[in-house]
């Protein structure tokens, strides 16, 4: 994050479609849009923080709504809990 850069400004919100509905289920996995310069690392501390759980893995992918962050939590944490704090349901 760059100085100053809070984890608010790094994750935009959530992105839903079918498919990450699917994945969260088997793959205990999120889609969120980010900041288009914020690295995996970034994105990783920025999940952390706002949700106060840990993140295994995080890969990204720009699309036509912007970069798209894949985070996969922990065993510990339930992405579909994490899902209803964040609003997607």
């Amino acid at each position: 994050m760059k100085k100053g850069q809070g984890p608010v400004r790094v994750v935009i919100h959530p992105y839903v479609t079918e498919k990450t509905m699917d994945e969260m289920e088997r793959q205990n996995r999120l889609e969120f849009v980010v900041d288009r310069f914020a690295s995996k690392g970034d994105v990783k501390r920025a999940i952390e923080k706002l949700f106060d759980v840990k993140v295994m893995k995080v890969t990204t992918k720009i699309n036509k709504h912007g970069k798209i962050a894949m985070v996969r939590f922990t065993k510990d944490f339930s992405a579909e809990e994490i899902g209803s704090r964040t609003g997607v349901f």
